[in-house]
């Protein structure tokens, strides 16, 4: 597959691929197993590490959502110079890792405009700050409520 032109815009972004995960139902499973929600369980402590492989793996850049002192829910994470489809089989295989532990998760990968500089950690520009951010909101959101479990790459 042939890599994206570095395009930038104005304020110094480039085409990328910006990427959604949050793992379903987590509030039941986390009442059902009687795991903690403010210290790492097997499912947040497992997908901390899963979305810290998935960065480097691919020099990307975590927007939102690694916490290693309570565990990672949800993450966005941003690969700048990468097309959502290059990323398929890693963000497969991370499902495949969580739906073997019993856990679903979900997972959206969408081609955008990424690099969008942070000066803090704000979980709503985290999902709405781009147009790219915010279409991979909206596609998580759809996958959810059809069920959820799966990869959705756009």
């Amino acid at each position: 597959m042939p890599r994206p032109r570095r395009v930038e815009t104005s304020h110094g972004l480039v085409e990328g691929t910006v990427v959604v995960i949050d793992l379903d139902s987590f509030e039941e499973v986390v009442e059902e197993r009687g795991w903690s929600r403010y210290r790492p369980n097997p499912a947040t402590g497992l997908l901390s590490s899963l979305v810290e492989q998935l960065a480097r793996k691919w020099r990307g850049h975590i927007v939102y959502g690694l916490d290693w002192e309570r565990g990672t829910e949800e993450a966005v994470i941003e690969f700048p110079m990468v097309e959502p489809e290059e990323l398929r089989e890693d963000l497969e295989e991370i499902r495949r890792i969580m739906n073997e532990l019993g856990i679903g998760v979900t997972i959206v990968a969408v081609k955008g405009a990424v690099g969008l500089p942070q000066r803090r950690v704000d979980r709503r520009a985290a999902y709405t700050a781009t147009p790219a951010r915010r279409l991979a909101a909206r596609l998580l959101r759809e996958a959810k409520r059809r069920g959820g479990n799966r990869v959705i790459v756009a």
